[in-house]
């Protein structure tokens, strides 16, 4: 399945490209779903697909639903420990929606479209409209977070110790961790994995949303990196809400040509292995069908930017035996870069971004003996560490 992540700076128009993005794709002859948390104009949604074109379904994200839905189901399965400490069960009706759950609903929503109920209906094409920017990288990071504090806390080598609880919880008269814990664990992890999955998956790339200006142009240079950072291939980028050119007023026409400097700039930062597209302004903000029909033009998925799963990072000879770690970070900065090695990891820090990258069998027997960052590609050098390394003599 085709997927494409919508994003860009908040106001920028990110869910119109979106529905246009979705609709270009309806009308290519693609059966499409379209995901958003927003109130799509034009769409009517609900908390499960609906119909809203030939070929076309928008669903709607319910967060409120969602975060009910798993904290009664958490506070079932743990009716025994609450029942012990004399809890008060809460009910479906007075629970408020906490900050973060919508992520999480996002997620949730997200594996039902690819393993779920909804990968039933045989979508060929996904687009999801993302939060702004800085929120949607860490929405895409989160699957790959959580899985790894999961691993850190529940351990599932410790789940062989299970046989000993009953004994423990008699002789100590309290109740020992359940297994439902760790089935628990083991669910959400095999659901995050299945959305970190799709998001590493070469058929899925992320398309930016941005009005061409200077607030525009700059978020979109930090967000650069972290995309970088985090491995997510961007297919194109939308300059939202261009103005027409060469126009005899001289307001407007100073308007058009500083977005006409910015376009530029765009077309030699981002191309060739970004396309940039261009959307009118239709001199209203878009509200009907028809309005989007206008923006789908410039809005049908790119299938050349897909196609590379996995992290864009390689390994090469450095020479004397040492391996270079390849990390392609356009927009970073020398003095916003921070490494760290511990254990078989790797700390990365780019400007605000942060990444934990577990390292390659063969770089876990080495020690890091440098990096430099040069023409936007971090280089880390690992040295074999003798002790680690089988003698061949």
């Amino acid at each position: 399945m085709r997927t494409v992540l919508v994003t860009g700076p908040g106001g920028a128009g990110r869910t119109t490209v979106a529905a246009a993005t979705a609709l270009a794709s309806a009308r290519d002859g693609r059966r499409t779903l379209l995901v958003s948390a927003d109130a799509v104009p034009a769409f009517p949604a609900g908390a499960e697909p609906v119909e809203v074109a030939e070929r076309l379904d928008c669903a709607r994200v319910d967060s409120a639903a969602h975060f009910r839905g798993e904290l009664l189901e958490l506070q079932a399965r743990a009716s025994g420990v609450l029942d012990l400490l004399g809890a008060n069960r809460l009910d479906g009706e007075e629970l408020t929606e906490l900050p973060g759950s919508a992520q999480l609903a996002v997620l949730h929503t997200l594996r039902r479209a690819v393993e779920g109920d909804w990968a039933e209906r045989g979508y060929d094409v996904l687009v999801v409209d993302l939060p702004p920017l800085a929120d949607a990288l860490a929405l895409l990071a989160l699957p790959e977070q959580l899985r790894r504090y999961l691993r850190r806390l529940l351990p599932r080598e410790r789940q062989a110790a299970r046989a000993l609880r009953p004994v423990l919880a008699q002789l100590a008269g309290v109740p020992m961790p359940a297994q439902w814990l760790y089935e628990a664990a083991a669910r959400k992890d095999a659901e995050l994995a299945a959305v970190q999955a799709l998001i590493e998956d070469g058929a899925t790339t992320v398309r930016l949303a941005a009005e061409p200006g200077q607030a525009g142009q700059e978020a979109l240079r930090s967000a650069r990196t972290g995309l970088a950072l985090h491995g997510l291939r961007v297919d194109s980028l939308v300059a939202t809400r261009v103005l027409p050119r060469h126009s005899t007023d001289p307001w407007f026409a100073d308007l058009a040509a500083r977005q006409e400097k910015c376009l530029d700039h765009w077309h030699q930062e981002w191309a060739p292995a970004t396309s940039v597209r261009e959307t009118a302004h239709l001199g209203r903000e878009p509200r009907t069908a028809e309005d989007l029909a206008l923006l789908a033009e410039s809005c049908a998925p790119d299938d050349r930017a897909a196609g590379h799963a996995g992290d864009p990072w390689w390994t090469e000879d450095a020479g004397d035996g040492v391996i270079a770690w390849c990390l392609p970070l356009p927009g970073a900065v020398k003095e916003d870069l921070k490494l760290v090695r511990r254990g078989d990891e790797l700390l990365l820090t780019a400007g605000p971004f942060h990444r934990i990258v577990r390292l390659e069998s063969a770089l876990r027997r080495c020690t890091v003996s440098g990096a430099a960052l040069t023409d936007g590609i971090l280089r880390v050098r690992f040295t074999p560490d003798p002790a680690l390394w089988p003698r061949t003599s």
